[in-house]
């Protein structure tokens, strides 16, 4: 989500790979060594991930218990829906957008 993009992975896969194979952008800079937090990802219902392991949970904290997870570490073991937060970036520049299109209508 929020792409409605579905593919199947064998377990054990890492949803940052499994989001590569779909052609889903997660962003990332530290190579899925669970460095940077930036592929945070939530996943409401985490049955289909593995557990958490210690480095994961030591770097979201109490995000975890809120269902977030780094799709770096986060391992497929069953159906699991991911929704994937919009890149800062693309967020900015949609509501940029959105302030000059509603100054335009003043206009």
């Amino acid at each position: 989500m929020p792409d409605n993009k579905k593919i199947k992975v064998r377990p054990g896969t890492t949803l940052l790979d499994a989001g590569s194979r779909a052609k889903v952008h997660i962003r990332t800079r530290c190579g899925a060594k669970a460095a940077c937090l930036m592929c945070k990802v939530s996943v409401p219902d985490q049955s289909g991930l593995a557990p958490m392991n210690t480095n994961e949970r030591l770097k979201l904290g109490s995000q975890g218990d809120q269902g977030i997870r780094l799709a770096c570490q986060a391992k497929v073991t069953g159906a699991v829906v991911v929704h994937i937060p919009e890149d800062p970036l693309k967020a900015a520049i949609r509501a940029q957008l959105a302030r000059q299109a509603e100054d335009d209508d003043l206009f």
